[in-house]
């Protein structure tokens, strides 16, 4: 699975604990520039959409997620931790299991 991340300068140990998901960083923009605050044209090649929320601005969340949803790719928002994205990333995993659940009730 390849990410897209958008948000944050550095991202330390970010790589590693998305390695041990089983996900490359397939693009990261900080989100500072100018060119990295447009909807950009396409998240082509990416699986998934990481937006670290304490380093954009609103404007650049909501462009981000409308393409990620154009393009029917599920995205994360949460804090530039590895606790947080950790976190975040367990939600996904739980749903995705969820949604391939025999248990799993519908209506």
């Amino acid at each position: 699975m390849n990410a897209y991340l958008v948000g944050a300068d550095v991202l330390g140990n970010i790589p590693e604990l998305l390695s041990s998901y089983g996900i490359k960083v397939h693009k990261h923009v900080s989100g500072r520039n100018a060119a990295h605050q447009r909807k950009p044209a396409s998240l082509k090649g990416a699986d998934l959409l990481i937006l670290f929320t304490d380093f954009l601005s609103h404007n650049v969340m909501r462009a981000y997620r409308e393409l990620a949803h154009e393009e029917n790719i599920r995205f994360v928002a949460c804090r530039r931790s590895v606790c947080a994205l950790s976190q975040s990333l367990d939600k996904i995993e739980c749903a995705k299991r969820c949604d391939t659940c025999p248990n799993r009730k519908t209506h």
